[in-house]
């Protein structure tokens, strides 16, 4: 159930992404002519730069542009699905680490509890020739 309410939020909110970027192509026509409408006929500009309105309509065009790759390109690769992928690699890779150093730590206490061992045993024998040595 759990899964199944979230492919709906995720096709809800492409759905969104969409409806936004319909209305920014929308917006986009009318400030076009708008823009176009202030240059030749209304004269605003003129001495400024000749033909201005193009360029901000390029430029315009250029974010629209933009908005498309988002919504139909980089959210198709880069959505929902590829970042829990994402996710999921480096949380792995981060109990991987986790287990080799729990594994690192395991093998320096049973080599410390070794030499330890060793050391105590060493010194028993020391003490057992030098008990020796003395009587």
């Amino acid at each position: 159930m759990n899964e199944q309410h979230e492919l709906y939020e995720n096709a809800r909110s492409h759905v969104q992404q969409k409806k936004r970027l319909y209305f920014h192509f929308v917006i986009f026509l009318i400030g076009s002519v708008f823009l176009i409408i202030l240059n030749k006929l209304l004269n605003v500009g003129e001495n400024f730069i000749e033909n201005w309105f193009v360029w901000a309509i390029v430029l315009w065009l250029f974010f629209l542009i933009l908005h498309f790759v988002n919504v139909f390109v980089t959210n198709k690769f880069m959505g929902k699905d590829w970042e829990r992928k994402q996710t999921d690699k480096l949380v792995l890779k981060q109990e991987l680490k986790i287990a080799k150093l729990e594994k690192d730590i395991a093998y320096e206490a049973k080599l410390k509890a070794e030499s330890e061992q060793y050391a105590s045993e060493l010194k028993k024998k020391k003490n057992s020739q030098d008990n020796l040595t003395t009587e």
